[in-house]
């Protein structure tokens, strides 16, 4: 157990920020602990197929996320699962607080926290979570095999869901609140080639409704003309976007609007010692090519930082 220890780098979170800051953090030799609170992978792990990851053409999302814990391991790092409660900067060393009351303190902390999926928050979509209503097409596709489902959102996200979705179901709505897709050219031929897409534009989900076996429909406004209308479904399927998972970042870190942490080319933020990476940090692309890039970078900054710390203090 890493409680009441001390540490030269503390990562927060096992997506592919996280991992690729305990790899370069151990080729470092610092001495380091990542925590972190469910499945090591991050969002990665829900993606049926990823395409776009040097060096892999194709391979599926939970492989992937398995690959980097696997690299990850091999380096001897240590992981802990454990829920972080506090952050608390320090100017000696810096104090992680756990959820199991244990502390943890540390030259300097990489948070690599990710993001969740952002909400609707419209009637019926926290009542009939988990009874039709899904924000992981991986987890619960299977269950709507042969059904009609609603697929909500125009970027990446949503096209790669719909699509997968369209392998299993009889009927997939794209319900997009724009007159085009924001996806990329790739996805939106692939999905404008797939037969069993319907796109619905210009409307927006304004309820999601259900009887006793579950989802029944949603209801539906147009953005143009404000008609409404009914569309029958067995799921609906949220993608429209993450909001940053900012709740840990102390006071004197600096958030932009939209609740991003900002930090240096180095990933580092205005409190020394602490840094940010991923979907958490805010920059122009948020890939998991991106999020391995931030860690390299903010693990090399950590050590950088710590050698440096170490040699003052002698």
């Amino acid at each position: 157990m890493a409680g009441n220890g001390f540490y030269d780098v503390v990562i927060i979170g096992a997506g592919p920020g996280g991992l690729s800051a305990g790899i370069y953090s151990m080729r470092a030799a610092m001495n380091t602990v990542l925590l972190e609170k469910s499945f090591p992978g991050g969002q990665v792990v829900t993606s049926n197929e990823v395409e776009n990851y040097l060096g892999f053409e194709h391979i599926n999302g939970a492989d992937l996320a398995d690959r980097f814990y696997k690299h990850a391991l091999s380096y001897d790092l240590e992981i802990i699962d454990s829920e972080v409660s506090v952050l608390e900067p320090g100017n000696e060393f810096h104090t992680v607080r756990i959820a199991d009351k244990g502390i943890i303190r540390t030259h300097s902390v990489i948070m690599a926290t990710g993001g969740s999926p952002r909400k609707l928050n419209i009637p019926g979509e926290e009542e009939y979570y988990g009874k039709g209503v899904s924000y992981c097409a991986v987890c619960d596709g299977f269950f709507f095999r042969d059904k009609t489902v609603v697929v909500v959102g125009g970027g990446d996200s949503a096209a790669e869901e719909a699509l997968y979705l369209a392998k299993l179901a009889r009927q997939v709505y794209i319900v997009h609140r724009r007159d085009e897709l924001r996806a990329s050219r790739i996805l939106q031929q692939r999905i404008h080639a797939e037969k069993k897409i319907k796109i619905l534009w210009s409307s927006v989900v304004t309820a999601i409704n259900a009887d006793e076996d579950g989802v029944s429909s949603v209801d539906l406004k147009d953005t143009g003309t404000g008609e409404q209308d009914v569309l029958k479904t067995d799921g609906v399927f949220i993608f429209i976007g993450f909001k940053p998972n900012s709740e840990l970042a102390p006071a004197g870190i600096k958030l932009s609007a939209q609740g991003y942490v900002m930090t240096d080319e180095k990933c580092e933020t205005r409190i020394p010692g602490i840094f940010a990476v991923g979907d958490l940090r805010e920059k122009y692309a948020r890939q998991i090519v991106s999020a391995a890039a931030d860690g390299c970078t903010a693990a090399l900054a950590a050590a950088h930082y710590v050698e440096k710390k170490k040699a003052g203090s002698r």
